[in-house]
């Protein structure tokens, strides 16, 4: 068992530059592609998310450190320490007794799904399957139950991808993406604020209130382009960090560049994804009589949007400032603090790009996400001792906000808990 897991953690070690393009690879040879155009569909594919990390890693090293420095600045003192995605995925696929059966399951319940059409959500995001993984890790923690841990790996993933067809329709029509959806477990759990984005956009007063890419150049000129907007929100954030003269200007040209080069990833991966896409919807259409289906794609596509960054740089400082002041938090954001652009990326789409709405709504969101985080904390920390992860220095307790305050997880653990 553990020889296969360790053989299932070194595929996905490969990440999805790797995993993508073999995936879209094979899926093109089976809707009937000529190798080479198949070949070329993945390699593009691949060349796309390289470059897509390379900006994700830009911003996730420019935001740590500056978080960091928050922090140290507001002299936060919280027992439970948020270790970030990274850790946490590696938590989850070193719960071998779960872990080995996630991937091949998963496939399984997508194909039936698509058969059986509850599903239009051909999900070949398999790099994001650990959100699955985490899911029955923490219910077998609390029930000791293989079981049990894997049917609430299934039920995360039904819910996960009729969220993403649900999605789907936005997601073409706000970001510009035809024939994708998005399942992924941290992006879809922050779903619901979509309909507190519909209730805020009736309250009057906070209706009218707007700004967007557009409507911010309009109003600016050549200062409210977005590289404008990523340098001014990287120099805000590099202030509230208490960093140096440079240190404020290199983080502002990092967000810059993150606004501007992003978008252009997105349209080189669109470039490989659409003769796929067409493919499968010409073979569904001639074998099943279906005629749409989505690609599931990691969430990291819809980053794309300067919206969705200029949120998620505005929420960091909030974020912070939520964990200290509100009561019963005990959550210290620190390593997915660079995630959140993730995170509401579902949420900027229902505001059609409303910078404003869009952090409101993710104000709320992430506060529950800190209350849900803490509320795990022990049972997080227990599957951290189970895998012998290293804990970081001078903390008790562990959680993260992708998974330790997904609501998706956080309900069904919270039902499986009433039987144990």
């Amino acid at each position: 068992m553990q020889g296969f897991v360790d053989l299932v953690q070194g595929f996905l070690d490969l990440g999805a530059t790797v995993i993508l393009p073999v995936v879209i690879f094979l899926l093109g040879l089976l809707f009937g592609q000529k190798p080479g155009k198949a070949f070329r569909s993945g390699l593009t594919i691949g060349v796309a998310f390289v470059g897509i990390f390379l900006v994700v890693d830009l911003l996730v090293n420019n935001l740590g450190p500056a978080a960091q420095g928050m922090v140290d600045r507001l002299g936060v003192n919280l027992d439970v320490i948020d270790v970030g995605w990274p850790a946490t995925s590696s938590i989850a696929w070193a719960s071998t007794a779960v872990a080995a059966f996630i991937i091949p399951l998963g496939l399984l319940v997508n194909v039936i799904m698509l058969l059986t059409k509850t599903t239009k959500t051909m999900n070949v995001d398999i790099w994001n399957f650990w959100h699955y993984t985490f899911m029955a890790a923490v219910v077998y923690t609390v029930s000791d139950s293989i079981i049990q841990g894997l049917i609430a790996a299934v039920i995360f993933q039904i819910v996960t991808l009729k969220i993403a067809d649900w999605t789907a329709p936005m997601v073409e029509d706000f970001y510009e993406l035809p024939g994708v959806s998005i399942a992924t477990g941290s992006t879809v759990s922050y779903a619901p604020g979509i309909f507190l984005v519909k209730g805020l956009q009736k309250i009057p007063g906070i209706n009218r209130l707007s700004a967007d890419p557009d409507s911010i150049q309009r109003r600016f000129g050549v200062f409210g382009e977005s590289i404008f907007i990523g340098l001014f929100l990287g120099v805000v954030i590099g202030a509230l960090a208490g960093y140096s003269v440079g240190e404020v200007i290199e983080i502002g040209m990092a967000m810059a560049a993150v606004m501007v080069l992003m978008p252009r990833m997105v349209k080189i991966l669109m470039e490989g994804l659409m003769p796929v896409s067409e493919s499968a919807r010409n073979w569904l259409n001639k074998h099943f009589s279906n005629k749409e289906i989505y690609i599931g794609l990691d969430a990291a596509v819809l980053l794309g949007h300067p919206s969705v960054i200029a949120t998620a740089l505005i929420l960091v400082p909030i974020t912070v400032v939520l964990a200290v002041f509100l009561p019963g938090n005990a959550l210290l954001p620190f390593g997915d603090l660079a995630t959140i652009p993730f995170v509401v990326a579902f949420i900027v789409g229902a505001a059609r790009g409303n910078i404003i709405h869009s952090v409101l709504v993710g104000t709320v969101m992430i506060a529950l996400s800190l209350y849900m985080a803490t509320d795990i904390a022990n049972v997080f920390t227990t599957m951290a001792q189970n895998a012998d992860f290293d804990m970081p220095e001078d903390s008790a307790r562990i959680s993260s906000i992708d998974q330790g305050g997904n609501l998706i997880n956080w309900l069904i653990w919270r039902f499986f808990e009433l039987f144990n």
